[in-house]
């Protein structure tokens, strides 16, 4: 049997590959799934039992295939430090372009670098530290500094800059004499009222492609993925940005079982674009690292109240815990799942959302917008194991989707938006598709992705 493309998505515990005709009608052929095996030294081995998994279900015991691309968020996926001049400036500009891109940002400066930022930096050890600061033809120094407290540092991670155009040449050489690769590009942050993501995140992909290699367990990894390899949240963020192409504003909600991401695609409406007080992004992340259906479950529970949970639920929520599992095996499991993937969705969203503040000048009351206009949203996609698996799942999106009952977020009012999954789990492989053939995956998005009734 022969397949145009095989497309992994390697997790941390588990790696998807779905197989992928292409040409005039692309269809998905099938899909294999086997324990990720980067802990046990070989990312190979966990790869080779998903294909064989995929052939199993395809009934074919023989499989060619002209690529197989990949997304990947094992081996701790992409850690990253970012580091600028000011904290509501362009550390929340690049701050927006590492998550934006896929990354898991572990620590974030502004201003000049002290020991303790440094000994925490090589505490974390970063894949790519982002370096910012300064608007073009602004301060200068500040990110000159940091370069050089960095490239004394020595952690062996490539740095990507993206500040000031005027220190260019001075941050290449500083990195270059000490060894540490450095990659160049756009500032982030070029004026006060601007934001320039983009190119940001184009040069952290390839920065991470070239990379991620030399990561434990990952290491012989282009022995089997001939094209691209991003990271997945970065493929998810490529796919919701080409499905805006043809649907418009959207959410795309991923519920995982140890971190719940927002991604949103949208400029937001003129009106609250007059009222804000920092530029966001036009397409935006937020990773929330508390927010987990099985890693962070307690924390939910406690968020919750258990005896409140137990009454609502008409369950023993601290026995069903002793025994729960990453995928529900029971009834009260699958109880106590869903109202955790619901305030999971909840939480992360009112942090996502931006709010309109109210204030009190000599002229009388005065109103800024803070955060992410979310007011032109049409549609909320879910995906992830929980909003595309759970039987309550459109109970769940529906209601996260109506949020907003009492006006205060920047976010559409109850009834309006639409609902849609991604019903075979496959938008991070369609991102990474996106990079070589948006065409087909264009289309394999419209095909697959199923809108509620």
């Amino acid at each position: 049997m022969h397949a145009d493309v095989l497309i992994a998505e390697i997790g941390s515990t588990t790696t998807l590959v779905s197989a992928f005709a292409l040409g005039d009608a692309p269809h998905l052929l099938g899909q294999g799934q086997a324990a990720t095996t980067v802990q046990q030294g070989d990312v190979r081995e966990g790869l080779n039992c998903a294909i064989d998994a995929l052939k199993t279900s395809l009934g074919t015991s023989e499989l060619d295939y002209g690529e197989l691309l990949a997304s990947s968020s094992a081996a701790g996926g992409l850690k990253m430090c970012v580091h600028g001049l000011v904290y509501d400036m362009t550390v929340n500009a690049a701050r927006a372009a590492a998550l934006g891109a896929g990354a898991i940002v572990r620590q974030t400066t502004a201003g000049r670098l002290t020991d303790d930022d440094l000994a925490e930096q090589r505490a974390i050890r970063p894949n790519l530290i982002l370096l910012a600061g300064g608007t073009d033809g602004g301060e200068r120094e500040t990110a000159l500094y940091n370069a050089k407290r960095i490239a004394q540092e020595g952690t062996g991670a490539p740095v990507l800059y993206a500040g000031n155009a005027q220190n260019q040449a001075a941050i290449r050489t500083i990195f270059e004499q000490t060894g540490v690769p450095v990659y160049i590009t756009e500032n982030v942050y070029p004026r006060l009222d601007a934001l320039n993501i983009e190119p940001v995140r184009r040069v952290i992909h390839a920065a991470f492609e070239k990379h991620i290699v030399s990561a434990p367990g990952m290491e012989h990894i282009r022995e089997l993925v001939t094209g691209s390899i991003l990271p997945t949240p970065g493929a998810v963020m490529e796919a919701a940005m080409l499905l805006y192409e043809e649907i418009g504003d959207l959410i795309v909600l991923d519920i995982g079982g140890a971190t719940t991401d927002v991604h949103s695609v949208t400029n937001g409406s003129d009106e609250i674009a007059q009222l804000l007080t920092a530029p966001e992004p036009f397409n935006k992340r937020t990773v929330e690292g508390d927010l987990g259906l099985f890693v962070n479950a307690y924390h939910l529970v406690d968020q919750i109240g258990e005896a409140k949970l137990s009454r609502e639920l008409g369950i023993d929520v601290a026995a069903v815990m002793l025994d729960y599992h990453p995928i529900p095996m029971s009834e009260a499991q699958f109880k106590l799942t869903t109202r955790l993937c619901l305030e999971a969705g909840l939480t992360a969203i009112s942090r996502h959302a931006g709010r309109l503040r109210h204030y009190y000048t000599p002229q009388g009351r005065a109103t800024a917008a803070e955060g992410k206009d979310l007011t032109q949203v049409k549609t909320i996609i879910g995906t992830g194991g929980a909003l595309t698996r759970l039987p309550e799942r459109e109970n769940i999106l529906r209601k996260l989707a109506d949020c907003n009952t009492g006006g205060t977020m920047l976010y559409p009012k109850p009834g309006g938006m639409r609902l849609a999954f991604d019903e075979s789990y496959i938008m991070a492989s369609l991102g990474v598709l996106a990079k070589t053939n948006p065409q087909a995956a264009k289309q394999l998005l419209q095909s697959t992705l199923r809108f509620a009734s």
